[in-house]
């Protein structure tokens, strides 16, 4: 029943190199023009600010790309706009994406010094054979040696892993584990390496190059991962998140529970009101937009009632706590039992991949191993 809160999202498109596992909207640059992109930045905030006054924000999140690459006096200035533009919440989060290599990692003083309380570290494996094998630019070292910084310097902080590596069993996984949750702060994100069309690894695993673990072993380290966590005092609040009570990380709640954000910078997305918005998503013509027309936004569109319903079980299904059926009714301005395919969610509790009632939905253990399918089978 929270309150999904209202945040911000800043995505910077830059990094040194682009890792062959990643489909997210960035690219390679050596060299970029930090003070015409932070004047950009802040006209789009400038822009939406407009559209969305008189709001509290909750939470601001850089996300890229590799946000540690942003002079520290950007992030400064971004965050100072936002608090111009709108009321901040007395706990307002603030989170900054970074990578742990030594040069990214002598700027997190300064990071933290512009307001950023939250460093989410995108490590992703713990030894220097794994590292490599996914483009990762630092060694084992520095990501153990930035941790220590993190911890030391923020009042909150978070790191990445990917597991189901080319060769690894569940033991592998287990040791690498239990290692990173003697290292965790107060969240962890684990994902399970995939392979997504248009990144390097895709043509390289279609050639057999390398193959992955197979889907027994990929759902035993799932399950594996769920069980350590939760001894561990770090359970599951989301697919791939978890957290100690009230280490959630607040901004990707907003998305999970349906609240309204404003996204800026290529690429992003937005949500006001029950309106979509979607930036350009080439760095270049983004740029070019907001010097020229004021504002980056290529697409806008009114969701309607069903879209909106849909979209708040799809991400809602995401938590481990589910769906609340009074939120979702608020929200959606309909009751849940009239979006879910009745014959469908019969056929998910029977094989236990759900649980449905009165108070709502929320998929068991069973079912977040085949979200997407039940996600279908729930949506009819």
């Amino acid at each position: 029943m929270r309150d999904p809160g209202f945040g911000i999202y800043i995505h910077w498109p830059f990094c040194l190199s682009k890792c062959p596992y990643c489909d997210f909207n960035s690219q390679a640059a050596d060299a970029v023009d930090q003070g015409r992109w932070r004047a950009a930045l802040l006209a789009e905030l400038d822009w939406f600010a407009a559209l969305a006054p008189g709001r509290t924000v909750t939470s601001i999140f850089f996300g890229g790309g590799t946000p540690s690459l942003m002079a520290p006096e950007t992030v400064a200035a971004l965050i100072e706009r936002v608090r111009r533009h709108w009321s901040a919440a007395p706990d307002l989060e603030v989170t900054l994406e970074a990578n742990p290599s030594t040069v990214e990692a002598g700027r997190f003083r300064e990071f933290r010094a512009a307001g950023v309380g939250r460093l989410s570290l995108g490590v992703q494996a713990l030894d220097d054979a794994s590292l490599r094998f996914l483009g990762r630019r630092h060694d084992a070292a520095e990501a153990l040696a930035a941790l220590d910084l993190a911890a030391r310097l923020f009042p909150r902080f978070s790191f990445d892993l990917i597991y189901a590596r080319p060769g690894q069993s569940p033991a592998d996984w287990r040791a690498e584990l239990e290692r990173a949750l003697a290292l965790a702060g107060d969240h962890l994100s684990l994902y399970q390496l995939t392979i997504e069309e248009g990144t390097a690894f895709a043509p390289a695993h279609a050639r057999g190059d390398f193959a992955l673990p197979d889907e027994d072993a990929a759902a035993e380290m799932f399950t594996l991962t769920q069980e350590l966590t939760a001894a561990a005092g770090l359970p599951a609040y989301e697919v791939s998140n978890h957290a100690r009570p009230g280490g959630e990380c607040r901004h990707n709640l907003t998305y999970w529970l349906g609240g309204d954000y404003v996204g800026v910078g290529p690429g992003a997305h937005g949500r006001l009101g029950g309106e979509a918005f979607r930036q350009r998503r080439a760095a270049a013509s983004w740029l070019e937009a907001v010097e020229g027309e004021g504002h980056g936004t290529r697409a806008r569109e009114r969701l309607d009632a069903a879209t909106r319903a849909e979209e708040l079980v799809i991400m809602g299904l995401r938590l481990t706590a589910g769906i609340n059926a009074a939120a979702f009714a608020r929200a959606a301005g309909q009751p849940l039992d009239r979006v879910v395919d009745p014959a469908g969610l019969a056929r998910m509790v029977d094989g236990g991949f759900a649980v449905g009632d009165t108070a709502g939905l929320r998929a068991t253990p069973r079912g977040r191993l085949v979200l997407n399918a039940l996600t279908a089978a729930l949506l009819g």
